[in-house]
């Protein structure tokens, strides 16, 4: 049996799991941190429903531009959060994402785990990735809602 690679990152955020899923979840917050760097968010829509659909487009510092797409398989309001993700127009296969919050010392765990990675080098850069993201996100939880 091949097995895909996958990487799970673990994160105490200053905020509820309400505060968190919200910016998960409400494209007016997204837009305002879903990058991996210092980059802007361009635009996001989010159908937030099993079966609907998601596409994130964002601007890294070098001028890249990214959009990483795909559709909502569960959804546990503050605390869970499952989605496939794509690039499209890339040889990728689709993975799964999995947001796990839970309340925790006056804050939230985050758990996110990312499955079915094509290979190695996309696990490195999907986990530099993701913690960049992360990274901006508990900086927007800082100074938001």
């Amino acid at each position: 049996m091949n097995t895909r690679p996958s990487l799970t990152i673990i994160r105490q955020i200053k905020a509820p799991p309400a505060r968190v899923f919200a910016a998960l979840t409400q494209p007016d917050l997204m837009i305002k941190w879903w990058s991996p760097d210092t980059g802007p968010t361009v635009s996001v829509m989010a159908d937030v429903r099993p079966g609907g659909r998601f596409s994130i487009v964002f601007r890294m510092a070098n001028g890249q531009e990214h959009n990483p797409q795909g559709v909502y398989q569960e959804i546990l309001p503050d605390q869970k959060l499952v989605f496939t993700w794509e690039w499209p127009g890339s040889a990728e296969k689709e993975s799964l994402v999995t947001f796990r919050l839970a309340a925790k010392d006056g804050g939230t765990e985050l758990i996110l785990t990312h499955e079915q990675l094509p290979d190695a080098e996309a696990q490195i850069s999907h986990e530099r990735g993701w913690n960049g993201l992360l990274n901006r996100l508990d900086i927007f939880m800082g100074k938001s809602l």
